[in-house]
């Protein structure tokens, strides 16, 4: 690839990535991800702003290309690669808005890792989004696929953020339930929020707690016939005996012919296509947060102690995720 390509190349992602933020925080994702022409008064009354204001900012999508004018209606239509484009500015908006405190105090995060984090502390929001942004594309797909297939009656998304992949899945299985459960407010809103949206909120359920709390009180996950963890069991494995007990208790908790699924990261993979985005998660989680992704064969072990049989793994798009099936 030609320097000037390169330049080019990330003019364009830093620019989409602005421009997608912007439309996020107007409230017009909703708008776009329904791929089918809207009007400049649906977009102004979206996003509750003066239309020669929302004008001004559908001019520049238009101009960036992320969205098509109508031939001579007025209306406006998500450009073809939107979601390909929202999906790369995922990895930006990731490293560099969701983790804007990391970044911002690093070298007081290396002095004093537990006074910097009870300073500073990421957007639940941001972080949300981020990530769904960068599921849409890097590990929902194979997730998806792996859920859909077994037609779960029940499923319990641990960690759900935003609700993007429960709602995917409900919206795939009309006859299943779904509980979302997180730790940040920020994202149980904009779940509740996605789910009104999306029209599944009567079969969607929010729990705003930590998955540790599930040791205590596994109410959100009995019964369920699947249960899913997306990034959010590396934040127990610093404690071998809570990791265990959060584990068991999903799996005394699972019907018996359930499953659980585990989307994580594993540390630091070296092959050319994770290698640079795999050493900056890593890093992120190990400086900033205090958590040392477990590898591979640490997942199996754990799920294997825990009870759980036929333990499987498979690389998803996301540099250095997996996704672990475990059945009961």
């Amino acid at each position: 690839m030609k320097s000037s390509d390169s330049k080019e190349i990330a003019a364009d992602l830093a620019a989409n990535t602005a421009l997608l933020e912007i439309a996020e925080n107007l409230g017009l994702s909703a708008l776009l991800d329904r791929g089918v022409p809207f009007d400049l008064s649906a977009a102004a009354r979206t996003a509750d702003v003066p239309e020669a204001g929302m004008r001004m900012f559908l001019d520049a999508l238009v101009s960036a290309g992320l969205i098509e004018p109508g031939e001579a209606d007025g209306r406006y239509l998500p450009a073809p690669d939107l979601a390909d484009r929202r999906y790369e500015a995922g990895y930006l908006s990731w490293s560099l808005n969701a983790n804007r405190p990391y970044l911002d105090h690093a070298a007081l995060f290396l002095r004093d890792p537990e006074g910097a984090g009870a300073r500073y502390q990421r957007d639940g929001r941001r972080v949300a989004v981020s990530s769904r942004w960068i599921g849409s594309r890097g590990f929902y797909p194979g997730v998806i696929a792996e859920i859909t297939a077994r037609k779960p009656q029940r499923i319990v998304d641990l960690g759900a953020g935003a609700g993007g992949l429960l709602i995917q899945l409900l919206t795939a299985l009309p006859d299943s339930t779904g509980l979302a459960l997180d730790l940040s407010a920020g994202a149980c809103d904009e779940a509740e929020k996605a789910a009104r949206r999306a029209e599944v909120g009567d079969r969607f359920e929010v729990v705003h707690r930590s998955i540790e709390s599930l040791i205590d009180d596994p109410e959100p996950v009995r019964g369920a016939d699947l249960v899913h963890a997306g990034f959010v069991m590396h934040d127990v494995v610093s404690d071998p005996d809570v990791l265990h007990g959060v584990l068991r208790t999903v799996r005394e908790s699972l019907t018996r012919d359930g499953c659980f699924v585990v989307t994580d990261a594993v540390p630091y993979v070296g092959n050319s296509r994770e290698r640079a985005f795999s050493a900056l998660f890593s890093y992120l989680h190990a400086s900033s947060m205090d958590v040392r992704l477990p590898t591979e064969e640490h997942w199996r072990e754990a799920l294997g102690r825990a009870g759980f049989r036929e333990v499987s793994s498979e690389p998803l798009g996301m540099p250095g995720s997996r996704v672990f099936v475990a059945a009961v």
